[in-house]
């Protein structure tokens, strides 16, 4: 049986790792290295030259990257956006037009914004759940990426990736899916019709809060091509250090993804209805206006949680700085439980457009501690905030 028909769980261990084979070490070697030794000029052992170019830690996680996602190809980068900005280049030149959800994680609209625009790229954001909407504000033969995220950063909401795929290649679109707050294992875009899929490694990828990075997964030989030049060329490539730490997480995430999901699924349910609270956005509530979607796209729902405060800016703050197992931090997808204020912390950079978060609203990041700490812990501080 090959490696590409192995279960999930199975290929995230195996896939693109291999034993060493001088020691026979179970975990390949971390190859901490700028050069390689040529045998005679342009005599290089497996290819390698310079590291930049490549390296065996990077190629490993690329390749287990592409078997996870089901992509062609796989590209790591030193974090996230890096790997955003890649691609974007890959695709885009000056007067060419990028539609993205409302709701988009604000780095990447303040990428896009303060960089591509002045270049000369248009940009417009559009709410991704009304397909009437997103088709009318595409422009044909100018709009040359549509930009989706499922569930979105902070407010949840979900896009329907097949739907948007057929709408963006009936106008020749690239269709890129932001799958950080998923992950391959509960979400694989390409399968779903996505051309390109990204990831800030740094979250559940990576999963233990002690690594940055990103990655581009694609479904295209040409694309591939193009973001490999680039990759080399530009240079933000992931570290081999960082490449192994994110190897080591991925071997995990399959189980760290079912308890992240199950947990954020009993403390959703256990906060609906709290007198504190106007809403809980969660999309494994039967309630969720993408629930439906949600449970045909997704293998679970995830471990991302955001609230809406009914006693407004005040109350949120208070709460998000009252705990004590959920720590006041910026990022997700770790193994610990994290707050976040995202009006002021994450997408304090969007403030003052249409995609501005509510200042009454706070996100959590779900971590994989025993639930009844984590609800007494969420109990209490809501509690002290009323």
């Amino acid at each position: 049986m090959s490696n590409d028909q192995h279960g999930f769980s199975t290929r995230a261990i195996t896939a693109g790792q291999h034993f060493d084979p001088t020691t026979g070490a179970v975990v390949p070697p971390i190859y901490m290295t700028s050069t390689f030794v040529q045998d005679g000029i342009g005599g290089f052992r497996g290819g390698y030259e310079y590291a930049r170019g490549g390296n065996p830690t990077r190629d490993s996680l690329q390749a287990l990257l592409a078997s996870l996602e089901g992509g062609t190809a796989a590209f790591s980068f030193a974090s996230g956006l890096a790997a955003e900005d890649t691609l974007l280049r890959a695709i885009l030149a000056p007067g060419d037009h990028i539609l993205m959800g409302n709701d988009v994680y604000g780095g990447t609209h303040r990428l896009v914004d303060r960089v591509f625009v002045p270049w000369g790229v248009a940009l417009s954001t559009v709410e991704l759940t009304d397909l009437d909407a997103v088709r009318s504000a595409i422009r044909p033969g100018t709009t040359k990426v549509l930009w989706v995220e499922t569930p979105t950063n902070p407010l949840l909401k979900i896009n329907d990736i097949a739907a948007l795929a057929e709408l963006g290649h009936e106008f020749g679109i690239t269709v890129v899916v932001d799958n950080t707050f998923a992950s391959p294992y509960l979400q694989q875009p390409i399968s779903l019709g996505a051309d390109v899929v990204v990831h800030s490694t740094t979250k559940y990828i990576g999963g233990h809060s002690d690594v940055v990075g990103g990655a581009v997964i694609v479904n295209s030989e040409e694309l591939a091509e193009k973001v490999g030049f680039l990759q080399f060329g530009v240079g933000a490539v992931s570290s081999p250090m960082d490449a192994w730490l994110t190897i080591r997480g991925i071997k995990t995430l399959a189980v760290r993804l079912d308890r992240h999901s199950s947990n954020a699924q009993s403390i959703a349910e256990t906060l609906v209805g709290h007198p504190a609270l106007d809403a809980v956005y969660y999309p494994g509530l039967s309630t969720h206006p993408g629930h439906e979607i949600a449970a045909r796209q997704m293998k679970a729902f995830g471990g991302m949680i955001s609230l809406s405060f009914a006693g407004g800016e005040g109350v949120a703050r208070k709460f998000a700085e009252s705990m004590e197992l959920f720590q006041l931090a910026e990022s997700l997808g770790g193994v610990e439980s994290l707050v976040c204020y995202p009006s002021d912390m994450t997408h304090a950079s969007v403030r003052g457009t249409a995609l501005e978060v509510p200042t009454n609203v706070v996100r959590l990041s779900v971590g994989i501690e025993d639930v009844a700490d984590l609800t007494a812990d969420l109990l209490t501080a809501l509690d002290a905030a009323e």
